[in-house]
């Protein structure tokens, strides 16, 4: 499942380990474009969220050959398998959050994010069943959420602005999707999770959203993240990937049915459930793009939101050292992508 704060040192040497074992326990959805490239294929992994969907447009309306970029393209279900495979070399690229690249580059991984996908604006929710109308009302309740997860960060966040602290509730550590179905049975008093799941646990009775990432702007961003090697040995084949994203928003844009149907699909939901996760992520154009890469004093800088992170990570013991952050923004591709007209 998707957005995992956590990588530890350790679990990066168990995922180097399992490489050489050439063994994987991910269940994953592999396809390969066409196009010529400097090398062999980028491999891109991408898992359930509504702002990395947009690779499986550009895969299947040929957008990657298009750019002349061979790309293997991995779905898993398994988010926490797709950082694993980005830092033990399994993948050459990988969609995935601010907060797990911060951890895994404090865990010792060489990564650099190239492209800003999405923020999210609300896909992400602290959930609450009947009886329970504000964080503070969590104080001793069951509450469930992936730990290590962004929504576990949401909750911490959530939890730290009502002067509460994560032991002043009964933290249940289940994985995302386990966590929402075990609230939407009454297992649970409330719910850290993301959309998708989101849609199972409201369906529960009485229930609601008591926050949501737009509480908090800027928290949860979601990028394209490469090994760090990558951007010297092949740096025209990473701006290609970057091109054909925009390329993939802009035929979104023109053929919204036909995409939205693409994207409905591949995330397992119907298209209008799809529909109701448009404002809660908010896909970064490229202009936004520029202004997030341009070091900064604010949430839309992502220099800034970096350091934050990694402070809060240490302060909450969840990173044993502060990451060195140099090299982890590259604002070159987007910089050189053509601008649409």
């Amino acid at each position: 499942m998707r957005r995992r704060l956590h990588l530890t040192a350790a679990v990066l040497t168990l995922a180097l380990v399992a490489a050489a074992c050439g063994s994987s326990s991910s269940k994953s959805t592999t396809t390969a474009s066409g196009g010529t490239s400097s090398g062999n294929a980028i491999r891109l992994g991408f898992s359930a969220w509504p702002g990395w969907f947009p690779w499986q447009v550009a895969e299947e309306k040929g957008l990657f050959a298009k750019h002349g970029v061979n790309v293997k393209l991995t779905y898993f279900e398994s988010y926490t398998d797709s950082l694993n495979a980005l830092a033990s070399g399994n993948l050459d690229a990988n969609s995935q959050t601010l907060n797990d690249t911060v951890s895994s580059v404090a865990g010792g991984a060489k990564e650099t994010i190239v492209l800003t996908n999405d923020n999210s604006t609300g896909n992400d929710q602290i959930i609450a069943g009947p009886g329970i109308n504000s964080i503070a009302d969590l104080k001793g309740k069951k509450v469930g959420a992936e730990q290590g997860t962004v929504d576990h960060y949401l909750l911490l966040l959530a939890l730290k602005k009502a002067g509460l602290t994560a032991d002043d509730i009964q933290f249940q550590p289940l994985e995302t999707g386990a966590a929402a179905a075990a609230f939407a049975s009454g297992r649970l008093d409330a719910v850290g999770a993301f959309a998708p799941f989101t849609t199972q646990a409201l369906a529960r009775s009485g229930s609601k959203a008591l926050t949501t990432s737009a509480d908090f702007p800027g928290a949860i961003p979601d990028h394209l993240v490469v090994n760090r090697d990558l951007v010297t040995s092949r740096p025209t084949d990473i701006q290609k990937l970057v091109d054909s994203w925009f390329d993939a928003l802009s035929y979104i844009k023109a053929n919204q049915a036909a995409s939205v149907a693409i994207m409905a699909k591949k995330g397992g939901v119907s298209v209008s459930d799809y529909q109701t996760y448009d404002k809660g992520t908010s896909i970064f154009s490229l202009d936004d793009n520029r202004t997030a890469f341009t070091p900064g004093t604010t949430t839309k800088n992502l220099d800034f939101e970096a350091n934050e992170i990694s402070k809060f990570l240490l302060g909450t013991k969840l990173v044993d050292k502060a990451p060195d952050l140099t090299g982890l923004f590259e604002p070159k591709f987007v910089n050189a992508t053509p601008t649409t007209p």
